[in-house]
């Protein structure tokens, strides 16, 4: 079996490694950039697990701006791991064409609504293609949405430095076909996965996987960009939170009327998050390093699916419009 992880950071690095780790007689290989490409081509895979041990493994390292022969050369694969933020998706699929064959699978790793996200999922925006995510249409014409199995991510890793992972916490994996089938290579993917040590699990609603873990991230994430607030501050002002609340409401209500009921309520959930303490969120970090934002992916297209389901999101939009504000004026 023929694997590449495209994009090997913090997740790609972590599930990347596991697998090629785990596997006899499978080639993880990898397309990354700059210092992350050049430390893999040295030590290959590394992940400090949280216990502390070190797991290595090694790797066929690419870098993402080789010329299609080059990338060409590593043939048709079985299985690419898109584990990039969505922001950074189209810079990246020059190095998919080569690498995608008639059977290949594809399984987008990113937070937010991503580009196939109605394909094959009947309700009222059945084959809807979202501007705010793929505008012009270029990431479905590149990857059709016959090679996606769709996932979400419950883990937390870290990159102290080029190449190498810390795992932090949580090792969930949530597989699922867009049209939502019982399928046979997503119970083989599934098992891929648990061989590697992931909690991996097949839905039949990975759609509203999808949704749920928006759900809880569209407020926090921005509002800290926003702030440099820490999560636990944020719950702790009931202004903000207050504000968060009324966000959530507007997207449940979205989420009801294409399919993906939300059965908490924003109290709920917020319990869930006090429960991880004072961490930094991914768009915080962001916002303070200078790097795009994952911004449409995660309240865009909240904003926009309202409109098409007659929503009115007045809370979604003024966090889009004031993080976007805040990341230009950086």
């Amino acid at each position: 079996m023929r694997i590449t992880v495209i994009g090997a950071g913090a997740i790609g690095g972590f599930i990347g490694a596991r697998l090629a780790a785990a596997s006899v007689g499978t080639a993880v290989s990898a397309v990354a950039r700059g210092a992350t490409h050049a430390a893999l081509a040295e030590h290959g895979w590394r992940v400090r697990e949280a216990d502390g041990t070190l797991l290595s493994a090694p790797v066929a390292a690419l870098a993402d701006s080789a010329d299609p022969a080059s990338l060409a050369a590593l043939g048709e694969q079985d299985l690419l791991l898109l584990a990039v933020k969505a922001q950074a998706l189209p810079a990246v699929l020059p190095a998919v064409t080569p690498l995608l064959g008639p059977e290949t699978v594809v399984i987008p790793a990113l937070n937010g609504v991503p580009w196939w996200f109605f394909e094959g999922f009947g309700g009222p925006c059945e084959g809807r293609s979202l501007d705010s995510v793929d505008p012009g249409g270029r990431t479905a014409a590149a990857i059709p949405v016959r090679h996606v199995v769709g996932s979400v991510v419950h883990m937390s890793c870290a990159v102290p430095e080029p190449g190498l992972v810390r795992h932090v916490a949580g090792t969930g994996l949530i597989l699922g076909e867009p049209d939502r089938t019982a399928s046979q290579r997503l119970a083989a993917l599934v098992e891929l996965m648990r061989g590697a040590g992931l909690d991996a699990t097949g839905s039949q609603s990975i759609q509203a996987d999808i949704w749920y873990k928006l759900w809880g991230n569209m407020t926090t994430n921005p509002v800290s960009a926003l702030t440099r607030a820490t999560a636990d501050r944020i719950i702790d002002d009931e202004l903000v939170l207050a504000f968060c609340h009324a966000a959530m409401r507007e997207a449940a209500e979205i989420g009801a009327r294409i399919g993906c009921p939300i059965g908490e309520t924003p109290d709920d959930r917020t319990v869930v998050t006090r429960k991880l303490g004072a961490f930094r969120t991914s768009m915080l970090q962001d916002m303070e390093a200078g790097r795009e934002l994952e911004l449409d992916a995660l309240v865009g297209a909240v904003r926009e699916i309202g409109r098409a389901v007659d929503v009115p999101t007045p809370t979604v939009d003024a966090i889009l419009g004031l993080t976007r504000l805040a990341a230009a004026c950086r």
